[in-house]
């Protein structure tokens, strides 16, 4: 497995960290390349990392904690907790509409129109997004795309929404809420939401591309919110799905309702609520954003859970798909 991924590293130059847990053991952990360029700072194997959209799980099970205690429903609309704010919103657009990316609503961040990750432009200054409450101005503007519940479209602003919603309803910053719901039960030590633009030593910078030392600072919100943004390490990826499925974070059943395939067979990607489903047991976390790229998959089966981040746009992808296909032969042999 180590030469696996040793040999894609060297071929591609990746920056990143590579964890692989089985059964409740670490069995490759390991960091490549430079966390920053400029000072020559390496890699290592507790560096926090971005997880761009990876974060989608994290903003999920915030949600789903309210849920479980009964402040929230799934069925229930979002205007009820929106009000005034953001009037394009379908009304009878629901939680679990945007949880499994089947709202309809328009998207501040279409990644379908968008070619390029370093091409999107916000429409405030990034340094103005300090908060998730900042970001209902980016939200507002865009139409309902299609009806609530008629097929299943990517979305992050419907993250953000719930990002709103879940911090208005627990009564505190979401983005204090996701450490406090989840992080914490997790013992996920690592894990929150930083500056860009004022990283701390262990943390990441970020590099759209490969060719040149220029940081994503000026292509991302300053602090992230529920479709993006939460640094990380492999470390408390791992605890994170060892947490989820031991119920520690969650209690048992609404676990399993999360992992309930929610759309229909010919789509492409298969979601539950926040979580991608791959096949049978298999579940699965995916980020991309200018500078971040992040895979963390755990079989259910197997007890096998591995995690690949990368600071660069695209490093992740070439060492996930090698080490994806390696422990899918093992499996099988």
């Amino acid at each position: 497995m180590a030469s696996t991924v040793e040999a894609v590293v060297g071929s591609t130059g990746f920056s990143g960290v590579v964890r692989v847990d089985s059964d409740g053991s670490t069995v490759l952990d390991a960091a490549f390349g430079l966390a920053d360029r400029r000072h020559g700072v390496p890699m290592t194997t507790s560096t926090r990392l971005g997880t761009a959209s990876g974060t989608k799980g994290l903003t999920a099970l915030t949600v789903l904690s309210l849920v479980a205690e009964g402040a929230l429903g799934l069925d229930q609309p979002v205007r009820e907790v929106l009000g005034a704010d953001l009037p394009l919103i379908d009304d009878r657009v629901t939680i679990e509409h945007l949880l499994t990316h089947r709202s309809g609503i328009g998207d501040y961040y279409d990644e379908e129109v968008v070619a390029e990750v370093t091409d999107h432009v916000l429409t405030v200054p990034v340094h103005t997004l300090e908060t998730t409450e900042d970001y209902v101005p980016v939200l507002d503007g865009h139409s309902q795309v299609f009806e609530p519940g008629e097929r299943c479209v990517y979305n992050n602003s419907a993250f953000v929404v719930l990002a709103i919603v879940a911090g208005r309803v627990g009564g505190h910053p979401f983005e204090d809420l996701l450490v406090e719901r989840v992080c914490r039960p997790a013992g996920m030590t690592s894990t929150s939401f930083l500056r860009g633009d004022d990283l701390p030593g262990d943390a990441a910078t970020g590099y759209p591309w490969t060719d040149r030392d220029r940081t994503n600072v000026l292509h991302l919100p300053v602090v992230g919110s529920g479709d993006g943004g939460a640094y990380s390490t492999s470390a408390d990826v791992a605890a994170m799905w060892g947490s989820l499925f031991a119920g520690r974070i969650l209690p048992a059943e609404v676990v399993e309702d999360a992992m309930r395939r929610r759309n229909g067979s010919t789509s492409e990607e298969v979601y539950g609520l926040g979580f991608e489903l791959r096949g049978d047991g298999v579940v699965a976390l995916t980020g991309s954003d200018a500078g971040v790229s992040f895979r963390s998959v755990h079989d259910r089966r197997t007890d096998v859970t591995w995690t690949v981040i990368s600071n660069t746009s695209e490093g992740a992808w070439p060492v996930a798909r090698a080490l994806g296909e390696h422990l899918a032969a093992a499996a099988q042999a």
